[in-house]
């Protein structure tokens, strides 16, 4: 004979059978368990993950550099090499490397860019310029194949870009606001990132300044490293109340062309930076800070640098 049951004896109703979820998701994703682990809240803690992309075949037929944001023509095969050079030596220094290789405009390999990830997953971008109007959703699509998750998705009149944001302790953020991130974009920011129990303080960024990555770098929880004539009384201000000692750069060759200041931080007071800039790296190693280097010049063509290229996924909570 079938077997009848009322409806709410069914699991699917939730009778006998079904199972409540009670872990948050915060947990989850720490866990593993239902997401992939990702996030963080500190800018120097060890990196364990990271998402770098594949020079697209565009980038050769850029004819007018230019027009695509880039400083110079840039050689793809070369160009290439340095991006599995740079995934292999992350890869030697225990870090896990989601290389992806979308057919998109050239300047998705700044992956930094695209997204800014939180203990609870990614704030998908939305890029300022008509030229990289697009790139978002290639970030998306790596990153959900990873199995990693979008928080949010900025949207609206908002612009945002992920160099902009920086966890200057483990409950505040600095967005820098400028041409690259608007109000509304830090504000979307804020509002991700209220949830998790933090706030986010905004930094006017100098006109020209692309990123915030680009006016400070924190090396370990009490340094960080400055671009001198482009930090805003604002972030200077910022640094004192944190208690933070400051390296200051002098807006020279090796800072403002070389990009010697952008760079990727292993662990705290170990970094990986740009190849020919001895001075930045002699300035850093006298703070302490262990220095290794890896040259990247396809990518200084192109009007960037190993922060820029680098998608931070997580690093140790």
């Amino acid at each position: 004979m079938p077997v009848t049951t009322t409806g709410s004896e069914l699991s699917t109703h939730g009778g006998s059978g079904w199972v409540p979820r009670v872990a948050s998701h915060v947990d989850e994703v720490a866990a593993g368990s239902v997401w992939a682990p990702c996030g963080y809240r500190s800018e120097t803690a060890a990196l364990r993950s990271v998402l770098l992309v594949r020079p697209p075949d565009s980038i050769a037929a850029v004819r007018r550099p230019g027009a695509s944001l880039m400083l110079g023509p840039v050689d793809l095969p070369a160009m290439r090499a340095q991006c599995d050079a740079l995934a292999d030596r992350l890869r030697d220094n225990g870090v896990e490397v989601h290389l992806t290789s979308p057919a998109a405009t050239p300047n998705v390999v700044f992956a930094r860019d695209l997204f800014w990830m939180t203990p609870a997953g990614a704030v998908l971008a939305r890029m300022a310029s008509a030229q990289r109007a697009g790139e978002e959703r290639h970030a998306a699509l790596a990153l959900a194949e990873a199995g990693f998750p979008i928080l949010r998705t900025v949207s609206g009149t908002a612009v945002f870009e992920g160099a902009d944001a920086l966890w200057i302790d483990p409950s505040t953020v600095i967005v820098g606001t400028g041409f690259r991130t608007n109000a509304a974009g830090a504000a979307e920011v804020a509002s991700a990132v209220a949830g998790l129990g933090a706030r986010v303080v905004t930094v006017p960024l100098a006109p020209g300044v692309q990123h915030l990555l680009g006016t400070v770098v924190f090396l370990d929880s009490s340094t960080a490293v400055v671009h001198r004539a482009a930090s805003p009384p604002e972030l200077a201000a910022l640094l004192a109340e944190y208690g933070y000692r400051v390296i200051a750069l002098p807006p020279d060759e090796e800072l403002l062309v070389r990009r010697g200041m952008n760079l990727l931080v292993l662990a705290p007071g170990r970094v990986l930076m740009p190849a020919g800039c001895p001075g930045i790296r002699r300035t850093l190693e006298r703070a302490g800070v262990a220095v290794d280097e890896i040259d990247i010049g396809e990518y200084l063509r192109a009007a960037g640098g190993i922060g820029c290229v680098t998608g931070v996924v997580r690093r140790e909570h």
